[in-house]
């Protein structure tokens, strides 16, 4: 496979609503996506980087610099052209390995060339994962709100829609007040769960443990990223599983975090770990220790989104995963909308992604765009 260049592309997508978790509220989405071209096809990736350092410590405008100076020149390179050459995405992840971090680049890169690869091969982003299915149950991810009642209404919403579980986003004074009044308004059959976003210390355990009646499918990661010590302190305290999100950056970080007993559920997101083949690793992981896995997401376009109902299709992601429908976020979508049915979405079996951003609507949300040749 021959690497002709990529394209980095930057668009701006207002949320159908504001969107607030424990560590802010966004409006909408700076989104950097890339376009790798091939002799035989292009393909995309999405950078799921937000653009402050708040989830993580990458964002937008950092991950373009990183791309710009180091990634796509290491790929330009002589080395790095031979070596696509010879074994097409598979190896993108080594060649950019030197480079530390910057794991939500590394992902956009990966994930589009790899989609160009397997457009070329007529292969599906699916079957080249190892998917099972060809759909997948979808949850959905439910913002802080100001009052109950708004969050009451909010909720049944998303049920009448047909969503088959809810997260509710939680911090400290916002936690066991809307998680009891959801489960009394709704009943214990609606499969639900928290996300803490790194809110919480080892010192809130006792507090925490007052969420075990309310029979929860786990409470996502509580404390802060680098407290896998104090997440395996607190599952000894707590009856709700403990998933961890922001602590998993790569299968050995998951092969610490299980030997530690930090966690009984991992949150996999491609972004976060630096790319689908590299969550496909930690899903095998888990699997081999008996854990289950769900698939989060990063309020991804349809981009994005194709890409991770393929990956929640591996045998392995038991639980729900945030694999919304396109109008969770956006009214507009740029590649035709991912839909939900009967609570479950299709898992798209076209080569590649099986989804392409739709022209027009792609040029009147783009902010900027770049070709690097190689």
């Amino acid at each position: 496979m021959k690497l002709r260049g990529i394209e980095l592309r930057r668009v701006s997508m207002p949320l159908v609503s504001p969107f607030r978790t424990s560590f802010g509220t966004q409006t909408k989405r700076d989104i950097l996506l890339l376009k790798a071209v091939t002799d035989d096809a292009e393909g995309w990736g999405e950078c799921v980087a937000l653009a402050d350092p708040l989830y993580s410590s990458e964002y937008v405008d950092s991950q373009v610099d990183v791309l710009r100076r180091f990634l796509l020149p290491k790929l330009a390179s002589p080395e790095g052209q031979a070596a696509i050459a010879r074994s097409g995405a598979a190896a993108v992840a080594g060649l950019m390995h030197p480079f530390k971090g910057q794991r939500m680049a590394k992902a956009a890169v990966e994930m589009a060339i790899l989609d160009a690869e397997l457009r070329g091969l007529g292969r599906s982003f699916g079957r080249e994962l190892g998917a099972v299915a060809d759909r997948v149950p979808s949850g959905v991810s439910v913002g802080i709100y100001d009052s109950v009642p708004q969050l009451l209404t909010v909720v049944q919403g998303f049920l009448d829609a047909g969503y088959v579980r809810i997260k509710l986003k939680i911090e400290p004074g916002w936690d066991l007040v809307p998680v009891a009044a959801v489960r009394e308004r709704f009943g214990a059959d609606v499969p639900l769960q928290v996300d803490a976003n790194t809110a919480y210390t080892l010192r809130d355990a006792r507090h925490l443990a007052k969420l075990d009646e309310f029979d929860l499918l786990l409470i996502e990661q509580p404390l802060e990223e680098e407290d896998v010590l104090g997440h395996a302190a607190l599952a000894r305290q707590m009856a709700t599983p403990i998933c961890l999100d922001e602590s998993i950056v790569s299968a050995q970080t998951a092969a610490a975090a299980i030997a530690l007993d930090a966690c009984q559920i991992i949150n996999i997101k491609p972004g976060r770990v630096g790319g689908y083949l590299e969550a496909r690793r930690i899903h095998d992981l888990a699997a081999a220790h008996g854990l289950a896995v769900w698939c989060g997401g990063m309020l991804e376009t349809g981009i994005g989104r194709a890409a991770n109902v393929a990956l929640a299709a591996l045998p392995g992601f038991t639980l729900p995963g945030d694999i919304s429908a396109s109008d969770r976020f956006y009214q507009t979508d740029i590649t035709e909308p991912i839909v939900m049915a009967d609570g479950h979405i299709a898992v798209p079996a076209g080569p590649g992604l099986g989804v392409t951003p739709i022209p027009e609507v792609l040029d009147a949300v783009t902010t900027s765009a770049e070709w690097i040749p190689f």
